[in-house]
């Protein structure tokens, strides 16, 4: 067997092609996968086994006040200072531009006193509204679902526990509506967070862990409340439905910009996963084992994907066309598995004969049959992000450099009104990413800078113009009289020295499907299971299925991917 190299060494893999991967509407086909951040969370809280305990939990009968939960990793103690509020139903929105919550929190360093605690008392419920300070490491705030808080309530208040079918419509019962993180409103900015704070030096740690709290918070609560309610008949969630609960998410237009404005970031994503596929088919080979385990698991996502609940037609229709054509792979993996030769195999039939949500699916599932032969490329998810423009370059070197990466974007005709209709801006008050149209929308002159295929045209158009009439021109010589490309230059410059690249599309386009940016990204976070309200938002559901903290220090099994219900108090995991 050959032996396994570096990320920046797998030149013999065989990798897809960025022409196939980096498509937007494959990238919005993406699912969850070991690496995901919210599984590479908890196998360190679980390995480590974190001690979680609430220090403080000063909240009345109907669960209103503040807690406060002190966290113990090997490394640091941090707090998680929660604020819960009696909220009226009116008040409680997904939209970012709501001004109060059901409750707000934080997630800081250190042990809380009385002085921290009345600080972080004036500022936290405020949200964009207050300031913190570096020693938070992530903001946030969440809101009751309406459709389950308050019936799991009555259900554990009268002795009974609440009916899945009813839990499973939603799956949380409680919702964020921000995770702010990364220097905003005064914390800890990321440079100085994976430097200090080990335990969340990876992608977004602080931040799902603070998403796992509030699922945790919600758990406690329920049973707090209910015991408030009907001290004597009450009873606990049990286990089982506990792990079956989520935590619920709302994901909007404000995830969408990160894509873009980190390019060196998502292609080392990118490349991490593609990795972890391509060390699979080069390296294993199908064997009674894995086609067994392979096949439990197609089972076990058709089951997910089938109990998924939502009033989106067009999702309904993605994971119907899923279950469908997952099984008949099922089938043909029975009917072949004595003489499947190797995983490529399996990767060509189903490029051949099913839809890309579907090729996704079972390249996800392939990953999970053998999460621990690539968990070592976890290491590999950060990555120093320096974009330099290279001004010795010669212009006709950068124009072929355009020619061969970015010959998808040269193919849109910038000319046309619809390839130019929408534009992204940021709203005045909220200072949030918005869409607008230019044939009914004024604000142009606002608008963000997110079409990187428009600005690589331009870039390519005023190339063309002079560079045929002097070979020896230079990038610096060209960049210095052309001040406005200079960003552009330079992207293109360090983007070619990626496998992956940018992704593929004109967003700028009239029918440009934003919700497969939010899916790209969530799908990173561990997000699989999507509620699309518009295509600029969805809601999602978070950590279903995951441990509890109740779980830490059992023997952890990091088989929770694609939660399905559990038969009563089975566990999940």
């Amino acid at each position: 067997m050959a032996e396994l190299k570096p990320l920046s060494k797998n030149t013999d893999l065989p990798m897809r092609n960025p022409k196939t991967v980096m498509e937007l509407p494959r990238l919005g086909c993406l699912y969850p996968y070991p690496l995901s951040f919210m599984r590479c969370l908890l196998r360190r809280v679980m390995s480590e086994m974190w001690e979680i305990n609430g220090t403080i939990f000063n909240l009345d009968e109907e669960g209103f006040g503040e807690v406060v939960y002190e966290i113990t990793t090997p490394n640091a103690v941090y707090s998680y200072v929660i604020f819960s509020k009696k909220l009226s139903d009116s008040k409680r929105s997904d939209r970012v531009i709501a001004e109060d919550w059901d409750m707000t929190v934080t997630l800081c360093e250190g042990q809380i006193d009385q002085d921290r605690l009345e600080f972080l008392r004036k500022n936290v419920p405020l949200q964009e509204k207050g300031r913190v300070d570096s020693k938070c490491l992530v903001l946030s705030r969440a809101n009751k679902s309406m459709r389950n808080f308050e019936y799991v309530i009555d259900c554990l208040s009268n002795g009974k526990q609440p009916d899945l079918d009813k839990i499973a419509k939603v799956g949380y019962i409680f919702r964020t509506t921000a995770v702010y993180g990364s220097g905003k409103f005064g914390m800890s900015d990321w440079d100085n967070l994976r430097k200090k704070y080990v335990d969340f030096a990876k992608p977004f740690s602080a931040e799902m862990f603070s998403c796992y709290m509030i699922r945790h918070f919600s758990l406690e609560l329920a049973n707090w409340v209910a015991r408030g309610r009907s001290p004597e008949a009450a009873v606990e969630l049990d286990d089982g439905i506990k792990r079956y609960i989520g935590i619920g998410n709302a994901t909007g237009l404000g995830m969408a910009p990160y894509l873009i404005k980190h390019p060196m970031l998502i292609a080392n994503w990118i490349e991490v996963r593609e990795t972890s596929l391509a060390r699979i088919i080069q390296y294993k080979s199908p064997d009674r084992d894995s086609l067994g385990n392979l096949e439990c698991l197609i089972m076990k996502a058709a089951q997910h994907l089938d109990e998924i609940s939502t009033d989106n037609p067009e999702q309904n229709v993605l994971n119907n066309r899923a279950v469908n054509e997952v099984n008949k792979c099922l089938e043909w993996i029975k009917a072949n598995n004595e003489t499947l030769v190797n995983w490529q195999e399996l990767i060509d039939h189903a490029s051949q004969n099913y839809h890309v949500e579907t090729q996704e699916l079972i390249n996800a599932i392939l990953t999970e049959v053998y999460a621990k032969f690539i968990l070592d490329l976890e290491s590999e998810l950060n990555i120093d992000e320096n974009y330099r423009m290279q001004p010795m370059m010669k212009l006709n070197t950068l124009k072929s450099l355009i020619e061969k990466n970015y010959k998808w974007a040269l193919r849109y005709d910038f000319t046309k009104s619809s390839s130019t209709e929408t534009f992204w801006y940021r709203s005045e008050e909220k200072q949030e990413p918005r869409l607008g149209k230019k044939s009914l929308d004024s604000g142009i002159e606002k608008e963000m800078m997110m079409c990187i295929a428009r600005d690589v045209r331009s870039c390519f158009d005023e190339i063309c113009e002079i560079e045929g009439s002097n070979t020896s021109i230079t990038v610096a010589h060209f960049a210095f009289s052309r001040p406005h490309l200079r960003y552009i230059i330079r992207r293109i410059q360090t983007m070619g020295l990626t496998q992956y690249g940018e992704i593929r599309a004109n967003l700028l386009d009239a029918d440009v499907l934003p919700i497969h940016l939010l899916r790209c990204k969530l799908s990173f976070f561990g997000v699989g299971k999507f509620d699309p309200r518009s295509k600029k938002w969805v809601r999602n559901t978070m950590f279903q299925g995951a441990p509890l903290v109740s779980d830490i220090g059992n023997e952890y099994n990091d088989t929770w991917c694609f939660p399905i219900r559990p038969k009563s108090s089975e566990k999940l995991n």
